[in-house]
């Protein structure tokens, strides 16, 4: 998973986070959507819960490129 990260640019990921975490832009965003569900407890359809994971599945990937830079960044100043 390392590597797969490490491959993909950020020129790349920043936009398509951006876009499924406002996608569809009208009525609402889906992620807004279904943020609201969950807090009213309503969030219980497997589609539902499935469509939330497809939306954040890039913002998940951008946090985890974003950590294994840091992190092989702080190996690299150690290791000199």
């Amino acid at each position: 998973m390392r590597r797969l990260l490490k491959k993909i640019p950020f020129a790349a990921l920043i936009p398509l986070t951006l876009f499924m975490l406002l996608a569809p832009f009208k009525p609402m965003p889906h992620v807004w959507e279904k943020l609201i569900m969950i807090k009213q407890g309503t969030l219980s359809r497997p589609i539902d819960m499935f469509d939330l994971i497809y939306h954040l599945a890039p913002l998940g990937m951008l946090i985890g490129k974003v950590l294994v830079q840091k992190r092989d960044k702080g190996i690299e100043r150690r290791n000199g």
